[in-house]
Order: structure tokens, then C-alpha cells, then sequence
């Protein structure tokens, strides 16, 4: 039976190829993500440990606001007995914060977000072991600064050029140094690093004198353990301190759980690739074996059993599965290669390692991809096992008994049914169990329309055909007649695009419903040209403030500066705004009273929270501000919730003479004229066009807050390109295998007056109408999911109402008709050369 099985594999290379495409597509995201992950983990832990290699103890400052009131840092006389301790060889005290530098058009290097500052923190031989210097020196001036060799490369300096460096504060001017290596994280993500004097370094991030963290170096011999009690004993109660192996291994399992989203994400490609191959893989051992039937059924009287059948027919597939497995794993690693130099690309620098190709990878491909194939192939093995060898032999093409209909038809109603009840449920529950439930009843859904589409392609396609039948005629007529012979085959091999459609289509509405709510918010809660902000995420400096309030053009400018207040013994957030401003800068709805109030030293209340707190306009409230000062503040106004500002307005000078810093998170300006380049030029100007800050306009911002979710629509498209590649290769292989098994009904047709021309119409337009009922199939299920999903939002998203993407559904039902015409290329070729007589006397 191995010999039967391995000869029917060779006897039908060009038909399984398809078959080992599809497996190799999935196996090769397996292992490619396998190795991918293998690799970066690895070189980033080995980094990680290259970091630390000299490092005994490492000490960290308490990040709580509170205690940093009591301690802002660790200051020079804690440095210093530290380095009085025994086995202690060195002390190397740290602080930092954010720090850009722009290239030569001002546009800032790096990803904001990572990019920082840091101190320059020479030994008693002048050298900072963070730093290697690769030209100049580090900086022992207050003028001057180092750049890591990226940056400066990209930003195209040299020493002793003068560099411009935007903090939270004005930007300054620098005496480049030095330029330098690293192995910082803040680098290898992307970013920058600058490196000033300590003495700045303090006065910029924290208050002179003061560190946030420190390294400690020991002689040989010296137990790490130890010394890190000893350390304890000198630093404030408020430091953590660690050995620097256990530093190195916490960052290692900090890397390891961020390339979890990363590994998921892959996974997931990896996924929708085997579950969509699945079904093509099915379609295909299927098909094999009903032209098999009366060869099976030839060994079944001559001896073979139930389970020899079987067996052949899962060693075919096991062949396959190795065969497909072990080209994709060898793609896979390409894969791997591939990735990781792509990632460049996101200006994100990998550490230097050779690819680990461990056993985890190999083993998994080869396991995933036999797997599948057998699974996919077992159920068609199992079903030509059954058919009696007498009623096999006398037809070539065993139909479905009406009971196996009844049962799966059966099953399909109720997976659907259980599905599509948590789907209302979800969205009718909102929020994260919402979605939770609505995830769950979503699988089910696919399951069970997967199941039923078999029986749903008649009334589908007879609903399309008419068009066909109206532009086309008889090749239309027929197509549409080929397409439901076969219910089964019409259906897994339609399966695959409506899995990807349903994917896409869902978060499509999703994205143009959110998209749409987003515009609405903008537009009816911002009256402002601009929003400025940090490109870092951080706080933007009170002297950005006055400078846009003294902006030519500027009419009105309020900060969202965030604040927190403790009323009734519960702590609010609150929003620090310029009274006589705001309301000209935002769209606040006033529900009682007035926001001039604002101006006298009163606050307003969100309309929800001044009900669950029983207040009034006119109520007068004790509240405790941060520094745990005193106070009592009147209520002057009520306000319908906004976006863009916190439960409670107060007046920012208020805030400003209990909270320093400030923390302001965005600045609301209107302009004369409203938004155009020659204002959006002034307010950059005006703030010493300092590249860390962002001056968004109402398309900017829009995009910013729509930015995850255009993100996720890239990687559903993606996974829509694969499906498409497996869906194409589904409709190939299913036409081919059909053209062969209708070779006596083509040529007949050829010997009734059907010319060539029309035979090839006919096949090309059986593909397209397969396709299109896939896609609808798809795009009907995604809508659904899609409508449910954004219920679960409805309360938290202003304006929220269902959008859905005709010109998004058009393209994608246009892009379905477009895969089944090249699907068909080669079977409607193969069907139209076929010999006429040849073909008529062809079993």
C-alpha cells in the first residue's frame, strides 16, 4: 500500500503541487517566525548581557512622584561612599530624559519616543565604559555634547560641528565632541542618543546635584550578593538595588515578552495560511480520489481493507506534508534572514548574531505541515473507505448520501446559530467581555458558514448566474451550472477567499466606522487650527507656552495641562486650561452655569461626574492638591464630556503653584485665518523651531488617533494578499482537476458547435462566479463582525454610527472576479486544446 501510494504521488506532481504551495506558504511563516523570534531574542539577551558584563550592583530610584518629593535622586555624597566600599573598583552615576537632534532640514532623527539624553561619566582614566568613542572625546563642558555614530551619520556631523538639541525646554546649541558606539536600548530601537556634561544632564532631567540611577563596578572575586547589602545600607530607602546578572536576565525576560506581540502577529499570518490551506488540501485529495474510485475499489476486491485505503490515502498526504514541510522550512529561514534585514527599514537596528536555527523551528514545521496535510486528507480517505466496491465500480463518481448532507448541514445551523447569539450578546455587553464573547462566537460563525457553504452556493450563485447568463450567454449558462455540480468542491474552494474577506471586511467597517467617529470628534469638539505637542509622548515646557501666546497670528491659546485633585477623599484627573481661552480652542458644551467662572478661580465639573458626586453649580468642594495643600474650590460650571480635556477644568495657575514641573500634554491654538502653512511656519518659529514638537492640523490629528487602527488594516490586507495566493491556487487546482474529469462533456460540447473561444469563456467565468460567491460569502460575515465589534466602542467613541466602506466592498468583490479570471488562465487553456474525439472516448 506505501508503493501504491508513493507511485499515485508521482502520477500526480502537477495537481499536489498546489497542494505542497499551499502547505510550504504556512510551514514557511511557522518556522520563519520560529526563527525570526529565535534570533532577536537571542542577540538582544546577548546585548543585554554584554551590558552588564562589569556591572556588580545596579541601583534605581523609586519612579513614585510622592517619594521623589521626599528624595529627588541619588546625590554625589551617596556616589561617593559607595565608592568607599570594599571590592567597589568604580561608580558610575546616571541621569537622563528625552533629547532630539534634527538633520540638516530640521526634520528630527529618530522615533521620538526613543530618543534620549543621557550624562557623560568619565573614570580616573577619563573614559565612560557606556560610550567607545569612535572620533573626538566625550563632553567636559557645558557647551558641548557626544552623539551616538547613527545619528550623526544620519544627521551628517562632525566634531566640532555645531548641533542644535531640543529637550523639554528651548532648544540649544552644541559643540559636537565626540561621537561614540553603543549598545543603549534607546539606540537600537531606532532613536538617538545625546550625551551632555553631567553638570547639564542634571540641571535638564532632574536638579543638580542628583542622579536617577548608578552602576557599580567590583574587583574580581568580589560577591555580588553581598555587596548588594552593603549597598542598601548607603543608598535612600527609597532605591532598589540588584547584582547586574539579575539585571541582565530581568531585561532578557523584558525582551523575551516583547517579541510576544511581534511572535503573534506572525503566527497569525502563519495561521490563516494552514486553516485557508486546509481547505485546498481537502478539495484536492478529495477530487484525487473520486477519479480513483474504481482503482480503490479494485484493491477493495482484491483484499484491501477499510483501513489499507485509508492508510494509502494518509501516506500520500504524509508525503506531501514532508515534501512541502521541508521546502518551507528552508523558506522559512529565508524568511528570518529576510525580516531581519527589512527591519532597517523602520529605522530599527538589530544587534549583530549569526541566525539561531534551533531544533524548535525544524521539528515544528516538519509537525505542523504533515500534520495538516494528513488531517486535511483523512476525512476524503476515510469517505472513498466506505464506498462498497461493487457501487464504486459502477460509477465513477460516488455521490453524497443524503443522510452525510442532513448531518452536516445539521451541525453547520448550530455552530452558526451558537455563534451568532455571542455575537449579539457581545455587542450588546460591550466593552472588553464584549469582545471577548464576540471573539468567541466569531470562530464559531466562520466554523459553522465554512460548514454550511456547500448548501449555501446553490441559492448564492443562482441569484449571480442571471447576470452572467444575461452578459455572456451560453458560456455564462453553463459556468453557472458547473459551478454547483459539485457543492462540496464549490464550496471548500471558496472557502479560502471568504476566511480572508471576512478578516478584511470586518475590520475595514470597523476602521471607516472608527475613522468617520474620529473626523466627527474633531471637527465638533475642536474649534483650534492646531494642537502642539511633543513627538516624544512627554510634556511640552511652559516656555512653549508663552511663546505661542506671543506667536504673530495667534488669537487664542489654551494648554491641556494635566493635573490631579483629590475631592472627597477620591483622586480626579483634572485639565490645567487658560480661562477666556478655552472655550474659543474646544467646542464645551455647557450644561449650568458659565466657564468664565474659570477666570475667578472656580472649576468646572463633567456633567457624569458632578452627578455621581451630587454637585451643582454654586457647591463649594474641599479638595487636596498634589503637594497635599489644602483648599476649597466653588463649582461655576457644568460641561457635556470631551475627548481632549479631563473630568475637571481648573485654571492652569492654579495647578501652577502646587505642581512643578508643569505637565502640559497639549497646547489648543487658533490663528487668524485659520490653519495654513504660513501660520503653521510662524508657530514652529515661534517656538525656536525645535524639531521634538509637533504642530498638528485637524487632518494630523485625525491621523494620530487613527494611526493603530490603519496599522492593523496593514496587516489584515496582508493576511489578505496570502489568502488570495492560496485561494488562486485553490480555484486553479479545482478547475484543472474539474477540466479533467468533464473531458467527454467538453468534448461534446466541442462536437455540438461549442468553438474554443467560448470553452475557455466558460471556465473563466466558472472561476469568476466561485470567486465572487466566495467573496460574498466573506464580505457579508465580515459586515456583520465588523457592526459588532464597534458596538462594543459605542459609549466610549463620541459620534459613533456604522459606515459601511462601499468603495472598500466594490474593490474587494472587483478583486475576487480578478483572482478567479487568473486562477482559470491555465485550465480554460488545457479545456480548449483538449482533442475533440480524444476527449469523447476519454473514461
Amino acid at each position: 500500500m506505501f508503493r501504491t501510494a508513493l507511485r499515485n504521488v508521482l502520477a500526480h506532481k502537477a495537481r499536489l503541487l498546489m497542494t505542497v504551495l499551499a502547505v510550504m506558504l504556512g510551514v514557511a511563516f511557522v518556522s520563519g517566525t520560529l526563527v525570526f523570534t529565535d534570533t532577536l531574542s537571542q542577540a538582544f539577551r546577548n546585548q543585554s548581557a554584554k551590558s552588564y558584563d562589569d556591572v556588580a550592583v545596579a541601583v534605581e530610584m523609586d519612579p513614585n512622584p510622592e517619594e521623589a518629593r521626599k528624595t529627588p535622586g541619588l546625590s554625589q555624597k551617596v556616589v561617593d561612599e559607595l565608592a568607599k566600599l570594599d571590592g567597589v573598583t568604580s561608580v558610575a552615576p546616571r541621569v537622563g530624559g528625552f533629547a532630539g537632534v534634527p538633520d540638516r532640514n530640521g526634520r528630527l532623527i529618530g522615533l521620538g519616543w526613543a530618543n534620549k539624553g543621557a550624562n557623560f561619566t568619565p573614570g580616573k582614566d577619563g573614559k565612560d565604559r557606556a560610550y567607545a568613542f569612535t572620533a573626538g572625546s566625550g563632553p567636559v563642558e557645558d557647551t558641548q555634547i557626544a552623539l551616538d555614530k547613527d545619528t550623526a551619520d544620519k544627521g551628517g556631523y562632525r566634531v566640532g560641528d555645531t548641533v542644535r538639541v531640543a529637550t523639554n525646554g528651548p532648544v540649544k546649541e552644541y559643540t559636537l565632541s565626540g561621537v561614540f558606539t553603543t549598545e543603549d536600548g534607546a539606540v537600537n530601537a531606532g532613536g538617538s542618543l545625546v550625551v551632555f556634561d553631567t553638570a547639564v544632564a542634571q540641571k535638564l532631567y532632574l536638579k543638580p546635584g542628583y542622579f536617577q540611577n548608578l552602576t557599580v563596578s567590583a574587583a574580581p572575586g568580589t560577591d555580588a550578593d553581598e555587596l548588594v547589602g552593603e549597598v542598601l545600607k548607603v543608598v535612600p530607602k527609597t532605591a532598589t538595588a540588584q547584582t547586574g546578572t539579575a539585571l541582565a536576565d530581568q531585561q532578557a525576560k523584558d525582551i523575551e515578552a516583547g517579541m510576544g506581540a511581534l511572535n503573534q502577529i506572525l503566527l497569525g499570518f502563519a495561521g490563516i495560511a494552514l486553516f485557508v490551506g486546509i481547505f485546498l488540501i481537502s478539495n484536492t485529495f478529495t477530487m484525487l480520489v473520486a477519479q480513483r474510485t474504481k482503482e480503490l475499489a479494485l484493491m477493495r476486491a482484491v483484499g484491501a481493507s477499510r483501513r489499507q485505503i485509508t492508510r494509502s490515502v494518509l501516506a500520500e498526504a504524509g508525503l506531501v506534508g514532508l515534501i512541502a514541510s521541508a521546502v518551507g522550512y528552508v523558506l522559512g529561514v529565508g524568511l528570518a534572514a529576510g525580516l531581519r534585514s527589512a527591519m532597517s527599514a523602520f529605522e530599527m537596528k538589530v544587534p549583530d548574531g549569526d541566525l539561531v536555527l534551533g531544533a524548535t523551528p525544524a521539528v515544528a514545521a516538519l509537525a505542523v505541515g504533515v500534520l495538516i496535510t494528513m488531517l486535511a486528507a483523512w476525512l476524503p480517505g476515510r469517505r472513498a473507505a466506505k464506498i462498497p466496491p461493487v457501487a464504486a465500480m459502477s460509477s465513477v463518481h460516488a455521490t453524497a448520501s443524503t443522510k452525510s448532507l442532513v448531518v452536516r448541514n445539521s451541525f453547520g445551523a448550530a455552530l452558526t446559530a451558537i455563534g451568532v447569539v455571542l455575537i449579539f450578546l457581545g455587542a450588546g455587553q460591550g466593552g472588553d467581555e464584549g469582545r471577548m464573547l464576540i471573539a468567541g462566537g466569531a470562530f464559531l460563525t466562520l466554523i459553522g458558514v465554512i460548514v454550511l457553504i456547500p448548501m449555501l452556493s446553490r441559492p448564492v450563485i443562482a441569484v449571480i448566474r442571471p447576470f452572467f447568463v444575461k452578459a455572456f450567454g451560453v458560456s455564462g449558462k453553463l459556468a453557472g451550472l458547473n459551478a454547483v455540480r459539485n457543492p462540496r468542491r464549490t464550496g471548500a474552494t471558496a472557502s479560502a477567499l471568504a476566511i480572508g474577506l471576512t478578516l478584511v471586511t470586518g475590520l475595514s467597517v470597523l476602521g471607516a466606522t472608527v475613522g468617520t467617529a474620529l473626523d466627527k470628534v474633531t471637527t465638533d469638539q475642536i474649534k483650534a487650527d492646531y494642537m502642539v505637542s511633543m513627538a516624544s509622548g512627554g510634556s511640552l515646557s511652559p516656555e512653549a507656552l508663552a511663546a505661542l501666546e506671543k506667536a504673530p497670528g495667534v488669537t487664542a491659546v489654551s494648554p491641556q495641562q494635566a493635573a490631579s485633585l483629590e475631592i472627597g477623599g477620591d483622586y480626579v484627573s483634572a485639565s490645567g486650561v487658560t480661562p477666556g481661552a478655552v472655550e474659543k480652542v474646544l467646542k464645551l458644551t455647557v450644561v449650568n452655569g458659565s466657564l468664565s467662572s474659570l477666570g475667578e478661580g472656580r472649576i468646572a465639573v463633567e456633567e457624569k461626574v458632578a452627578a455621581k458626586r451630587g454637585l451643582k453649580v454654586g457647591d463649594t468642594v474641599p479638595v487636596e492638591y498634589l503637594d497635599k495643600q489644602k483648599g476649597k474650590l466653588t463649582v461655576g460650571a457644568v460641561y457635556e464630556g470631551s475627548e481632549f480635556v479631563s473630568p475637571v477644568l481648573i485654571d492652569r495657575k492654579l495647578i501652577d503653584a502646587h505642581e512643578d514641573p508643569a505637565e502640559i500634554r497639549e497646547i489648543f491654538v487658533s490663528t487668524e485665518g485659520g490653519a495654513s502653512a504660513a501660520n503653521e511656519r510662524a508657530l514652529s518659529k515661534a517656538m525656536g523651531d525645535n524639531p521634538a514638537i509637533t504642530v498638528m492640523d485637524h487632518k494630523d490629528i485625525r491621523d494620530s488617533f487613527g494611526g493603530p487602527i490603519n496599522m492593523m488594516l496593514n496587516i489584515m490586507y496582508g493576511l489578505l494578499g496570502m489568502a488570495l495566493i492560496i485561494a488562486v491556487l485553490g480555484v486553479v487546482n479545482t478547475l484543472a482537476m474539474s477540466v479533467f474529469e468533464r473531458q467527454q462533456e467538453i468534448g461534446m460540447l466541442r462536437a455540438i458547435g461549442l468553438d474554443r473561444r467560448r470553452v475557455k469563456r466558460m471556465v473563466r467565468l466558472e472561476a469568476v462566479v466561485i470567486s465572487v460567491f466566495g467573496a460574498v460569502v466573506g464580505i457579508g460575515l465580515g459586515s456583520f463582525l465588523g457592526w459588532a465589534i464597534g458596538e462594543t466602542f459605542k459609549n466610549s467613541l463620541p459620534g459613533y454610527a456604522l459606515v459601511l466602506p462601499w468603495d472598500r466592498i466594490g474593490l474587494f468583490l472587483l478583486l475576487a472576479a480578478l483572482v478567479g479570471v487568473l486562477a482559470s488562465l491555465w485550465p480554460a487553456r488545457s479545456a480548449a486544446k483538449l482533442n475533440m474525439l480524444s476527449a469523447i472516448k476519454a473514461e
